[in-house]
């Protein structure tokens, strides 16, 4: 035990990174060699500043798409996820049971049927992982920066940028950019009050340009009520960005994040428990007594209580609702980074840190506290640590634009899985974990991940750069050593290694004319083991091991982009072919601990479409539609206890057909906006015997900019409202994941969407 907390206690590093970084940045600026303010570019090259969205990326040899502040701040309630303002793009499913896109063990995005998992996240080139709710590589974006201080999110459906810091872009990547400094100094704040008591304030302070050197720092408060149910969701979230810039695009940069958060859990529900129990069914808290009674039933003491009659005799009912459930998260992130010229040559270099500690909290029957108490705390505790720096060359030769570059991370991860004593009702959200030692323990696993990636890509552009050619490959090692603390017959210890020495990428795009261009392009990539192989007994994993292939998928695409005075237009298609996925499959209800089967089930094939067309006929007003095809299926069927038939069935969780629509029109100081999405049926079994069924739903706001007010630079206030026509729905899938069978509609892995919420907020610069 000693050594597991040892190896996660490394916050001190943090810090130091910190103060000697402000130092560094504070001897910076007293450079006199600094650039005048006038000089200064208010928000860098790398920083990709960009008010609207873009659905059209003109000399990109890919798909690539763009959402900037307009789409993040303003067309949003404020503290809304960015993802969520990606889900009226092509290809792209986001889903959460919040109006915001926040809570985080139900937020999930999927892009050309490729499930969170499997795709890259990048905040200003640091490593986000796979933003999982089980702490594994990274951390979810909200998490890691306030969405008031982003300046624009990039999006690469199906072959994200050669050099992405990512072992697990199979499907596409997402890049986030933090904004820089403002140059002049002010104030922002912002204030949100809404339905559930809900309660958000943003502040933020920028020092202005002062001899190249800039900064501001921000402070984040948001808490509500949740919208069924006992509890609320609180976070505190701190931002800090310093900058120096100087000479001839020189630039170096710290952003430091911090973050805490407490969410009470809204319940997981199944096809049956949402048509007995309705949709507003949820954790029994603070009802002790009928979570007792439910412990007593499954135990085999007494009947189950009459609110759960409506279920089925077969249906699990010890599974149906627990007394409560909740997570905690605390995150600190620290990147410096720094791009140098070098007088024909480009220097970009960045190192990061990041520290997390986290509980996820289930109030199980399962396993008793006393013999007078036959509930307990069943906790999965979370520390991670991880290190590591990006670092590219990129210079100019002839018609060729050339770039290699490094990626390196060392992580130390801890996962436990522990009980706790309850003696009766309890109504606080704390981390159990730093008030008492647990009565027992299911597993401590720790794991320590090595990653390096090398790559190396060519540009070339000819015919007065009417035609872009660009090609490269990229090296990718990663390599886990699981290591088992407690005895466990549920995971595994050893060593998974996923490396393959050349992933070529290569594109095309020519421009038909000034206003079109085509383009095509081919990627391979493979992603890393990351846990998932040591979830199984220890005798699966040794026969296993030496059978297992990464995960690969290899994409074609190719496109159409046009662009006018008054329009942006983009048509691509796609075709994916996905090998050796792995699938794990749990014999349990998802609060037990048992060891999983690991198999892998063959192939994947995915093809579709993407069309979008933004239509800006006159000053202030934008129209964007975006329709998407996906037909992805399994090519084959899998051994477990049997055949399991999953051949040409379609892949779970993703729709096939998807359509968007938002209109924005802003006249005389007023700002308002309508948007609606249709989600087709999404299939919850492998085997397609089950399924969610298609649905609507729309969000509309309404602002007013009053201008220059006195003491005020800027004041305006705004209005929203989410799923403006109160639709029932299941939004977010595979929460506890997915079964091969499930005909019944007994498993419980979807969350119920949002009701229709109103909010206003208050946003003043000074």
């Amino acid at each position: 035990m000693s050594f597991a907390r040892a190896s996660l206690r490394r916050t001190a590093l943090a810090t130091a990174l910190t103060l000697s970084l402000h130092a560094g940045l504070a001897q910076a600026a007293d450079d006199d060699k600094a650039a005048p303010a006038a000089d200064v570019a208010t928000t860098s090259k790398d920083a990709k500043q960009l008010d609207a969205v873009s659905v059209i990326a003109p000399g990109e040899t890919r798909q690539v798409q763009s959402i900037g502040t307009d789409e993040i701040l303003r067309q949003q309630t404020p503290g809304s996820s960015a993802l969520k303002a990606l889900d009226k793009l092509p290809g792209v499913q986001f889903q959460s049971a919040d109006p915001w896109g926040a809570y985080e063990w139900s937020t999930q995005i999927t892009l050309h049927g490729f499930d969170q998992s499997r795709l890259g996240f990048t905040l200003d080139g640091i490593p986000l992982g796979t933003m999982s709710y089980g702490v594994s590589n990274g951390l979810q974006v909200t998490r890691a920066i306030t969405s008031d201080n982003l300046a624009t999110v990039e999006l690469a459906q199906g072959a994200g940028a050669l050099g992405t810091a990512s072992s697990t872009n199979l499907g596409g990547t997402v890049q986030f950019y933090s904004a820089d400094p403002d140059m002049t100094p002010g104030v922002r704040f912002n204030q949100v009050i809404g339905s559930d008591a809900t309660k958000r304030t943003f502040v933020r302070a920028d020092s202005g340009d002062h001899g190249g050197f800039s900064m501001y720092v921000s402070f984040d408060h948001a808490d509500t009520d949740k919208w069924k149910g006992y509890g609320d969701q609180k976070s505190n979230q701190a931002n800090l960005k310093a900058l120096y810039q100087w000479g001839d695009g020189n630039r170096v940069s710290l952003f430091v994040d911090s973050s805490k958060r407490k969410e009470y859990d809204y319940m997981d529900l199944s096809l049956t428990s949402q048509k007995a129990l309705g949709w507003n069914w949820d954790y029994l808290q603070p009802d002790w007594n009928t979570a007792v009674g439910i412990a007593n039933a499954l135990n085999g003491n007494g009947a189950y209580p009459a609110s759960l009659n409506g279920l089925p005799a077969d249906y699990d009912k010890g599974d149906a609702t627990y007394y409560a459930g909740g997570g905690i998260r605390r995150d600190t992130l620290a990147g410096l980074s720094g791009s140098f010229n070098l007088g024909g040559a480009t220097l970009d270099t960045t190192g990061y840190y990041h520290a997390d500690r986290g509980e996820g909290q289930w109030a199980t029957p399962y396993q008793a506290s006393s013999p007078t108490v036959p509930l307990s705390m069943r906790t999965t505790d979370y520390g991670l640590d991880r290190y590591g720096v990006t670092s590219a060359l990129k210079f100019t030769l002839g018609h060729h634009d050339l770039e290699v570059g490094v990626w390196g991370e060392d992580a130390n991860t801890n996962q436990e899985r522990n009980f706790f004593t309850l003696t009766g009702p309890y109504t606080a959200l704390y981390t159990f974990y730093n008030d008492q030692a647990p009565f027992l323990r299911g597993f401590l696993q720790h794991y320590e991940t090595r990653t390096r990636m090398g790559y190396a890509e060519d540009t070339v552009h000819l015919m007065d750069d009417a035609l872009t050619i660009n090609f490269g490959a990229k090296s990718l090692s990663v390599t886990t050593d699981a290591t088992s603390l407690v005895p466990t017959t549920a995971f595994a210890q050893g060593q998974m290694k996923a490396s393959k020495g050349f992933l070529p990428q290569a594109g095309i795009d020519y421009k038909l004319d000034a206003n079109q261009d085509v383009y095509g392009s081919y990627a391979k990539n493979i992603a890393a083991y990351g846990f998932t192989p040591f979830g199984t007994s220890q005798a699966s994993f040794d026969a296993a091991k030496s059978q297992l292939k990464p995960e690969e998928s290899q994409t074609w695409q190719a496109g159409y982009r046009a662009h006018g005075d008054t329009f942006e237009a983009s048509v691509g298609v796609f075709y994916t072919r996905f090998a050796n996925r792995l699938l794990v499959t749990t014999p349990c209800v998802a609060v037990v601990t048992c060891a999983s089967s690991l198999n892998n089930v063959g192939d994947v094939k995915s093809k579709g479409a993407d069309l979008a067309f933004l239509w800006k006929p006159v000053d202030g007003l934008s129209w964007l539609n975006s329709f998407s095809y996906n037909d992805s299926k399994y090519q084959d069927d899998y051994q477990s206890s049997g055949t399991v038939p999953t051949a040409d069935k379609y892949v779970v969780g993703v729709p096939k057909t998807m359509f968007s629509s938002s209109i924005n029109y802003a006249f005389s100081g007023w700002r308002a906006n309508l948007e609606a999405k249709y989600t087709g049926r999404r299939y919850i079994t492998y085997t397609n015997d089950s399924a969610v069924p298609s649905y609507w739903v729309a969000n509309a706001g309404i602002a007013y900019d009053f201008g220059v007010v006195s003491v005020f630079k800027a004041l305006s206030i705004g209005a929203n409202v989410t799923n403006l026509f109160n639709k029932h729905y299941f939004a977010s899938t595979g929460t506890n994941g997915y079964q091969a069978y499930d005909a019944q509609g007994y498993n419980q892995t979807l969350m119920a969407s949002a009701p229709r919420q109103y909010f206003v907020n208050l946003n003043a610069r000074f």
